[in-house]
């Protein structure tokens, strides 16, 4: 971990309003994945600079949480405008660290930005109840309150969209933030940070540390920290929610995905088929929303395997800067060891490789971590290709005789993130997103992320925790409620001593 980073761009913090270079000896490596190349070494923030970053999130919760939501919210508003104004340099920022086609990127963008438009209207989301005279000269009322320094900690896989997922939240309700990126994708981090500035955010509201374990103890353990959202992997969520949850604080973790497409009889093969590549290969397969399980019911799968050899023949291969590029490279070297090893356990448990990316060499940038589409028929649920989070462009078709089995399947399977059906059967559809287990269903939708005035999240070990994350549920999450009842007795008139419990007359 320890590196010499005199020869490249080092990536440091942004503490209290400014960036800092970072004191550690400890150094990560970010690549562009497309050549190999190490582009930046990042400073990985020590125990001592993680709480210096605490400590100006304290010191600067008193004033925003008592600053007007509507001067809040208009600061919500700049930044909206900025990130509309600077989209093409974010998605830049994310294709060159992440990988991802900049097409991609700027959808990322975009639904990053649709929390920050909801989180705009935040004076009104927030108004509590009232009701007079519920007893004889008393009313009560409720109002939500923000908790305090809150933190994030977010993946490589959507360096700006996850993050936005949380921060405008966090901030609109009136709560400061730190915020722990991943350490493979921390450049655009870094951009919201001085878009937040700029927008007009006080200094200490919203601050970052980049780094690792050591960074992430500290938020998990400082009692400061009242809040903690996370996304990645399932292990790690449930470390996260534990080891927060034990030291009292609210987490929200959000884990890992297999996200099963049950493929109906009657369903359109050409309409399916279109929507798997795009699900299944769309951003390397690198997102916790992608489908990598198809599972078709009665005699549909062979029809449908025909389809998908012939249009992954189609998908344009290439540095994500390419505007024509449907997919990229993945993340790291040792994530492109990780996925191939898949692909190399898939083949020696007995499924038929279909499609076999692992030769795939990118002229001109051969020290690349491409892996093109891999496609898998006759996958069965004992396998480890079927039951782990691969998490690259390996698609698995598992085949089931009939409604009631692949709905099984997919109940089943410890993850519950997001599924979908393909049908012109209303009746089938229905029974699915009625009887399904997992957390978000699409009807003839591959990729059902939820817009961002509804909420995120899983069932089963897709998460920890009792909230989504964004939309209402968001506002729940960075928020605690408190009701007031109060009697306003007129001058010296006694309401006499009380010795009961309290009703309301």
């Amino acid at each position: 971990m320890t590196k010499n980073p005199t020869h490249s761009r080092t990536i440091g913090h942004y503490i209290n309003g400014k960036h800092a270079a970072g004191t550690s000896a400890r150094f990560g490596e970010v690549y562009n994945p497309a050549t190999g190349e190490i582009t930046a070494h990042l400073s990985m923030a020590t125990a001592d600079e993680t709480r210096t970053a605490i400590d100006a999130a304290q010191a600067a919760f008193p004033a925003w949480s008592n600053t007007p939501a509507l001067k809040r919210a208009r600061i919500m508003f700049k930044f909206k405008a900025l990130l509309d104004e600077r989209a093409n340099d974010l998605a830049k920022a994310i294709s060159l660290e992440h990988g991802k086609t900049i097409s991609d990127a700027r959808g990322e963008v975009t639904r990053g930005i649709e929390v920050v438009e909801f989180a705009c209207g935040m004076p009104h989301l927030m108004k509590g109840d009232f009701n007079d005279q519920v007893g004889t000269g008393i009313d009560t009322y409720s109002m939500r309150q923000a908790l305090g320094v809150v933190a994030g900690i977010t993946p490589f896989n959507f360096p700006v969209m996850v993050p936005l997922w949380m921060i405008p939240m966090a901030l609109a309700t009136g709560n400061t933030f730190v915020l722990k990126p991943s350490e493979k994708t921390p450049s655009a981090s870094l951009m919201i940070a001085d878009l937040l500035a700029e927008a007009g955010l006080p200094a200490g509201v919203f601050n970052l540390v980049n780094g690792d374990k050591e960074a992430v103890d500290v938020l998990l353990s400082d009692k400061r920290i009242q809040a903690i959202s996370f996304v990645g992997s399932t292990p790690i969520a449930e470390h996260i929610y534990t080891t927060g949850t034990k030291s009292g604080k609210r987490v929200q973790a959000l884990g890992g995905a297999k996200n099963h497409l049950v493929v109906m009889p009657d369903a359109d093969i050409d309409q399916v088929a279109d929507a798997l590549i795009g699900a299944g290969y769309g951003s390397a397969g690198e997102r916790c929303m992608a489908i990598s399980v198809a599972v078709t019911v009665g005699d549909v799968a062979d029809a449908l395997v025909a389809k998908l050899k012939e249009k992954v023949k189609d998908i344009t291969i290439d540095q994500g800067l390419n505007e024509k590029a449907d997919m990229g490279p993945l993340v790291t070297p040792q994530h492109f060891a990780k996925v191939k090893d898949y692909v190399d356990l898939g083949v020696t448990e007995g499924a038929k490789l279909v499609i076999d990316g692992r030769g795939y060499s990118h002229k001109g940038h051969e020290q690349g971590f491409f892996l093109a589409p891999c496609l898998f028929d006759h996958v069965k649920k004992d396998m480890r290709i079927y039951k782990e989070e691969i998490f690259g462009p390996v698609l698995s078709v598992v085949r089931a005789e009939n409604f009631e089995e692949a709905l099984q399947l997919v109940n089943d399977h410890e993850f519950g993130n997001g599924t979908a059906i393909f049908t012109r059967d209303g009746e089938a559809a229905r029974e699915f997103t009625n009887r399904v287990q997992a957390g978000m269903v699409g009807v003839n939708v591959a990729i059902p992320v939820p817009i961002a005035f509804h909420s995120f999240g899983g069932w089963k070990r897709s998460l920890f925790g009792d909230h989504h994350i964004y939309g209402t549920e968001g506002i729940r999450f960075y928020t605690r409620l408190k009701t007031t009842t109060s009697r306003w007795p007129s001058g010296g008139k006694g309401i006499g001593t009380e010795f009961v419990m309290p009703t309301m007359k």
